[in-house]
């Protein structure tokens, strides 16, 4: 099904505007990140497979330490930790905060166990919770953006885990399935590719208002876009089936220099996740081994394969600032992870342009840099986005593993152009309007 809102508008959920809806805010985020935990096994919880995915214990312990980091200890002063080594064992990348485990050896990390790390949420949460109620009206003013950016930060660990237990699965011979809860939908057929025109001028963009944002996403600003056309879909795995079947992972010309030298060293052949066996195409998704749906988004592929492919077509990638003037008047619905079926689906609804979110994240051509006159937060929060601003790509939109609560039309994801683990896809653009 289409996750779209109902009961309320998940942009006005990303904001918690009272002391209750705070509260409960905290509730549902803290809990969702249990039921996308529910599926697994406890071996589950702790190996990782390659440095950048974490262990599943690791995010469930790691989002926890966020909220004892940055809103109990300066703020509870009758807060006792638990141990105080998980300061330790599960910082991530905040210098400020103190000093930090390894990030590629958090899977030798056998111990707190996974009860143990349960029991320690409950204590942050209990916590954290016994702090928002008794809160005066001056405390309650400081601890709200700090706790509303802690569920974000959930949030996005939320899709981090999904694609890392993917990632983990692929990896193991039987090809276990993530999650049987949702039951697979029929078969349909993408829409034919067709082109949205969008004239040139001086635009605004980034974000606004009084809703919840990252920093990355301010200050708003002046841009001016050229005019330009964008795909009415994105790519679908039986449009780049054309492209690996005319030689497109063997034509140097069609990729930028560290791209074919990337593709080369890891002897890409398709995306992560493919597999041929004779004539047919399988992939691996978090229901175990399909057979390739032609009609579905392409997923699973690199800046560089999708800058590659763009190339093949005679177009490109659009712009971050493009694809964000021409989302603005688009309805924020899509398949997302409150689905319970973390796969893309095939494009469908009415509409210039289709699957702008959810199923896929889309890379642009941008680079991740700081917009002008960007300030990061003042301290150790200031390292969440800041400090990443250099050799890595945006992406736009969400993916199926992304909450509708968390996602909106200025949102900056951004990856290094060799990932393929996360569900990364692409959207067509070109010149002219």
């Amino acid at each position: 099904m289409t996750v779209m809102p109902s009961l309320r508008d998940p942009v006005d959920a990303q904001t918690p505007r009272s002391r209750a809806a705070l509260v409960e805010r905290y509730r549902e985020v803290r809990r969702f990140t249990e039921t996308l935990c529910a599926p697994l096994e406890t071996e589950d919880y702790v190996v990782q497979p390659m440095p950048d995915a974490s262990p599943a214990k690791w995010h469930l312990a790691h989002s926890s330490w966020f909220f004892e980091t940055f809103v109990l200890k300066p703020h509870a002063p009758r807060y006792h930790e638990i141990d105080p080594a998980y300061a330790y064992l599960f910082n991530s990348y905040y210098v400020q905060a103190g000093a930090r485990h390894c990030r590629d050896q958090r899977g030798m990390v056998t111990r707190p166990t996974v009860s143990q790390t349960y029991a320690y949420r409950a204590h942050v949460d209990q916590q954290v919770e016994d702090l928002l109620v008794g809160a005066d009206e001056p405390l309650l003013e400081a601890l709200a953006p700090l706790v509303t950016l802690g569920t974000h930060h959930e949030q996005q660990h939320q899709e981090l885990l999904i694609t890392d237990v993917k990632y983990l699965f692929s990896r193991n011979p039987l090809r276990p399935a993530y999650d049987a809860r949702a039951a697979p939908e029929p078969p349909s057929k993408a829409p034919s590719l067709k082109w949205a025109s969008f004239p040139g001028g001086l635009r605004e963009v980034g974000h606004s208002g009084s809703g919840f944002c990252f920093d990355n996403e301010t200050p708003r600003h002046p841009e001016y876009v050229e005019p330009f056309r964008l795909a009415s879909r994105p790519v679908t795995n039986g449009e780049y089936l054309e492209f690996i079947g005319d030689g497109g992972y063997d034509r140097a010309d069609l990729w930028v220099s560290d791209g074919w030298a990337e593709a080369s060293r890891q002897e890409w052949r398709a995306p992560l996740y493919w597999e041929r066996e004779g004539r047919t195409w399988q992939l691996f998704t978090t229901d175990g081994m399909q057979r390739l749906d032609p009609e579905e988004p392409v997923c699973h592929v690199s800046y560089y394969e999708a800058d590659a492919y763009a190339r093949w077509r005679g177009a490109r990638l659009a712009s971050e600032t493009e694809w964000e003037v021409a989302a603005e008047k688009c309805a924020l619905e899509g398949h997302f992870v409150e689905s319970h079926r973390c796969h893309p689906r095939p494009a469908g609804g009415r509409g210039a342009l289709l699957q702008l979110y959810g199923d896929i994240w889309e890379w642009t051509r941008s680079p991740y840099a700081p917009y002008p006159g960007f300030q990061p937060l003042p301290g150790a929060l200031g390292e969440y986005n800041g400090k990443f601003m250099c050799n890595q790509f945006v992406l736009r939109g969400g993916s199926c593993a992304t909450s509708i609560t968390h996602i909106r039309p200025t949102y900056r994801n951004f990856f290094h152009p060799h990932c393929r683990w996360q569900f990364s896809g692409m959207r067509l653009a070109a010149d002219g309007g």
